[in-house]
């Protein structure tokens, strides 16, 4: 069986995906957080102050992910800027195998918070 190379040009790709998607995700929770702080004035009842306060908490758990990601892929990247230094332009199989880990912890992400905006947007229509 012949094995393919995977070159860091495609993982390099694929990082600049996921970082556009996260700095979209960031920009997303700014703006869901800046909507929380203008509705907590609406209302001092103890189940709408309860769901303010566990949303941007899932908020704040989100964006930690995020700036986790970020590191990985800017660690990531210093590797694979070493390796090609030194002539090497294709990934072994145990840094492909992280890189794969990862892709399935970003998509595991990707459907958490689409789920966490579309709770939102449900306690939005319920509460206002």
């Amino acid at each position: 069986m012949e094995t393919k190379p995977i070159f860091n040009e495609d993982i390099h790709f694929e990082h600049q995906q996921w970082q556009r998607e996260l700095d979209f995700w960031e920009d997303e929770i700014k703006i869901f957080k800046n909507r929380l702080a203008e509705i907590l004035s609406r209302s001092n009842e103890k189940d709408f102050l309860t769901k303010l306060d566990h949303f941007e908490n899932r908020f704040r758990i989100h964006h930690s992910k995020i700036e986790a990601f970020k590191q990985r892929i800017h660690a990531h990247e210093l590797n694979m800027s070493k390796h090609y230094e030194v002539g090497e332009n294709s990934m072994d199989r145990v840094l492909f195998d992280y890189h794969k880990d990862f892709r399935e912890q970003i998509q595991t992400e990707r459907e958490m918070y689409n789920e966490l905006k579309k709770d939102f947007y449900e306690f939005m229509t319920q509460f206002l």
